[in-house]
């Protein structure tokens, strides 16, 4: 009897733990319904507030002047957005998920009424950064909190439809802000978000279960989260001013760059130290983590010079009005919305690594087709184009995101899937800083020899002052119906000679992305 019992403890310490329950048995169908609408909701209010300010602006500027600081009423959102990604990641793997979504959709509605009640152009500017601190912890918790309620098997889907959630407020937030600005007031574009707030609030707050165990004792890297905010800053800006307000090579843009390089440095020994990094530089040594940021930076970098720059092409070179430009762009925001739908139904039967590379081949033959853009080419050619980008971004963004995850344990969750996501912000952010300053040289020299031909005889000699001491003119309809058909047809050459770097640019780095997706293991066991 002894020996028995003996033999039942001795199997007793051998067996291997019983597995946890996977997150769909933990919280009902009704709780999960209730968290997947509340998050996808807070997501959905911080994509479009990214995008329904460009048709407010103007109304806004009117209203309250500062002209001046036009651009940084955008660029003061995404900023603070991308310092709040990883430092919300992090949080989110030492405190709790409801807490700190509570949080970050507090910030958000704060800055949302603050923003409502501007009176002049400083406050708007403060409100926005308000915003994107909490706008940057609303998309980083939504991706957390739908993977953490999820099986790994069914993160996929999950993924796919806050990437679809993200499309549409991307199609409907340009049209939005200018039903807004037409019928109310654009101080609704701020005050529409509390109501909506409000919902997803209350839905994170009664219904959000915690099904991954926290850390109890929790040290707090703030030197991390400082040297890490500054390098991001300091990088982002230098990135955002270079070749618009500065030269590459001005004291202004070579500071901000040394600065973002000595606090990158700084952030680098610090977390090397640190008992609990923000960002831990082991992760760097598994392939999944490594390769599958590399995969998503290119991709941004790729499809937001795209998004950026096509419209410029398709109204300046091929001449089209607006209402026209807004059609040829939609497919690109519609393609990556169904292509990340697609993957999300398809990356369990094809594999993360296979739906990477589809993803960058589809990126890489959109990208590639853009350089046989001309002025005789079709508004419906464009957006067969821009499609095939969208949906290769759509299949990179998904299959990547979850080889990133998968990459680390699971109590770095947080840290992974926030990673990915500021990984895109700072692609996207340099892709487009980048392009930026390739189009503003190359379609000056084009302007230049332009307006230096004997077709400016026939120009009225205001109107020529008007377009030499600001290009953007030549886009506005009252400046084109002054022009003459040859001079239309010249600075439209100019244009398409302009912007065609920029479609070199996002080939080459849709390349790269593509080799990056080769080079993730073959399966999730190998680093």
């Amino acid at each position: 009897m002894q020996e028995d019992q003996n033999k039942t403890a001795s199997n007793a310490d051998t067996e291997p733990p019983e597995a946890p329950l996977p997150p769909e048995q933990l919280i009902s169908l009704k709780n999960r319904i209730f968290i997947i609408v509340a998050s996808l909701l807070a997501l959905f209010l911080a994509a479009l507030d990214a995008l329904v300010m460009g048709a407010a602006m103007p109304s806004i500027v009117a209203h309250l002047g500062g002209l001046h600081l036009y651009s940084w009423a955008f660029s003061s959102y995404l900023l603070s957005r991308a310092v709040a990604l990883p430092l919300f990641g992090k949080l989110c793997d030492l405190y709790s998920s409801k807490k700190l979504f509570n949080v970050s959709i507090c910030i958000f509605l704060a800055g949302s009424v603050s923003a409502g009640i501007s009176q002049n152009m400083t406050q708007l500017i403060l409100s926005r950064v308000i915003q994107g601190i909490g706008a940057g912890g609303s998309f980083a918790l939504t991706y957390i909190v739908l993977s953490d309620i999820s099986s790994p098997e069914n993160r996929g889907k999950m993924m796919s439809i806050a990437s679809f959630v993200w499309g549409v407020a991307s199609v409907l937030g340009p049209t939005l802000g200018g039903f807004i600005v037409n019928y109310f007031s654009w101080r609704w574009i701020f005050f529409i978000n509390i109501p909506v707030g409000a919902v997803s609030l209350l839905g994170i707050f009664f219904y959000l279960i915690e099904t991954r165990e926290k850390r109890e004792a929790v040290s707090i890297d703030y030197l991390g989260m400082l040297t890490l905010s500054s390098s991001i800053l300091a990088l982002l800006i230098a990135f955002l001013l270079a070749g618009r307000s500065y030269p590459y090579l001005s004291f202004q843009i070579v500071g901000l760059f040394a600065v973002a390089a000595a606090a990158g440095l700084a952030f680098y020994h610090v977390e090397k130290r640190a008992k609990e990094p923000i960002l831990s530089m082991d992760f760097f040594k598994l392939k999944r983590f490594r390769f599958g940021n590399g995969a998503a930076f290119f991709a941004s970098f790729a499809i937001f010079s795209l998004f950026s720059f096509s419209p410029l092409f398709i109204q300046g070179a091929l001449g089209k009005t607006p209402a026209q430009l807004g059609l040829a762009m939609m497919p690109l925001s519609l393609g990556w919305s169904f292509g990340a739908l697609a993957c999300g139904q398809l990356v369990n039967l094809i594999g993360k690594r296979t739906a990477s590379i589809l993803g960058g081949v589809l990126l890489v033959f959109g990208s590639a087709m853009t350089l046989w853009f001309s002025s005789a080419t079709s508004l419906v050619v464009c957006s067969i184009i821009l499609t095939v980008a969208g949906l290769g971004m759509g299949f990179v963004s998904i299959a990547t995101l979850l080889v990133v995850q998968n990459s680390v344990d699971i109590s770095n969750l947080g840290v992974s899937t926030a990673s990915h996501q500021f990984t895109r912000t700072l692609g996207g952010t340099i892709g487009i800083g980048i392009s930026g300053s390739l189009v503003t040289v190359t379609f000056l020299n084009a302007l230049e020899k332009v307006l230096s031909l004997d077709l400016q005889q026939g120009m009225d000699l205001e109107l020529l002052s008007r377009i030499q001491q600001n290009v953007g003119n030549i886009f506005l309809p009252e400046i084109q119906t002054l022009l003459s058909t040859d001079v239309q047809r010249a600075l439209q050459e100019a244009v398409g000679h302009g912007v065609m770097p920029v479609f070199w640019i996002s080939l080459l780095a849709s390349i790269v992305c593509l080799v990056f997706a080769i080079l993730l293991p073959r399966s999730d066991s190998s680093e």
